[in-house]
């Protein structure tokens, strides 16, 4: 079997698992008409046809099915196989796709970045700053770092950071004309800034840990956005209370940009986590990763 014919098998197992020929392609890192030309290709070299393709769905044929059962765990056995030797290189290589919101990026990657690269150089980090919910594994991703309270079930995680508390903070100019609140409920007389997720278009509510357990207010306010540093930056500005990860705003609170209130009703939750999906088989880079940020973590600073 040549190099040719291991592609379209892997095409052919790409789209069967995905159902789809743009997340097929995501997965694979090609486009979805070069996708398309490589299955063709299987199908007129096997005289089968191996999906029924609409323009909403795809579906595999009888024969299609059998392929795939057969086929799988050979493949899996091969990427296996594969990844045991390189395993065995002292510098891991390849590409690692990683989905990550922007505060992960700025306060955990960006800032281990450099001495990651210099350990290893032959691992190339394609990241997507997304403070969405992405689903990794759907739009071909090899990892994800989210929030421990936000990951899903059937993933490997490893912890990043410990738990974390969320902060509100207005600035200095802003409280000068405004009283600062007492407790969360009286934050329905301030102007406060607000974060929507992208993926779903809710509105993040705002809540906070009580003598009676946990307080979630909804807050009105002058500014929407989907990123969390634009609405630091108007929080900076003047312009309304925002309520963010302390880790994320600790620097304007220390040169005083930013003065943190309701300190007594912000208790510590879950922390950031790196993910995954559970394989039998962690691509060398990946697991060059992971294992870079557990001993950054055993071994801080």
């Amino acid at each position: 079997m040549d190099g040719g014919h291991y592609a379209e098998l892997r095409a052919f197992i790409a789209i069967h698992e995905a159902r789809s020929f743009r997340d097929a392609s995501l997965r694979l890192g090609v486009t979805p008409s070069a996708l398309s030309r490589t299955l063709r290709r299987l199908e007129d070299r096997l005289a089968l046809r191996l999906f029924n393709r609409t323009t909403r769905s795809v579906h595999p044929t009888e024969a299609g099915a059998v392929l795939y059962a057969k086929l799988a765990p050979a493949i899996a056995g091969l990427d296996q196989a594969l990844g045991d030797a390189l395993a065995l290189r002292d510098d891991p290589v390849g590409t690692i796709r990683l989905n990550l919101p922007r505060m992960a990026a700025e306060l955990i990657v960006m800032p281990r970045l450099p001495l990651f690269n210099a350990l290893h150089p032959g691992v190339r980090l394609e990241m997507v700053v997304d403070d969405g919910l992405t689903d990794v594994v759907a739009e071909g991703f090899d990892a994800g770092i989210r929030a421990g309270e936000r990951l899903a079930q059937d993933m490997v995680a490893i912890r990043l950071t410990p738990p974390y508390r969320f902060a509100v903070v207005g600035s200095p100019a802003y409280f000068a004309k405004h009283a600062p609140p007492a407790t969360p409920h009286d934050l329905s007389g301030h102007p406060c800034l607000k974060y929507r997720w992208a993926t779903t278009g809710k509105l993040e509510r705002w809540r906070f840990i009580g003598p009676e357990g946990i307080v979630t207010v909804g807050v009105e306010g002058p500014l929407v956005a989907n990123d969390t540093a634009f609405l630091r930056d108007a929080a900076v500005a003047g312009m309304g209370l925002i309520f963010l990860p302390e880790a994320a705003v600790e620097t304007h609170i220390a040169n005083g940009a930013l003065v943190r209130v309701l300190d007594e009703w912000c208790k510590p939750f879950p922390g950031f986590y790196l993910y995954h999906p559970n394989r039998h088989q962690t691509p060398p880079a990946l697991r060059a990763l992971i294992s870079f940020f557990q001993a950054e973590n055993a071994h801080p600073g």
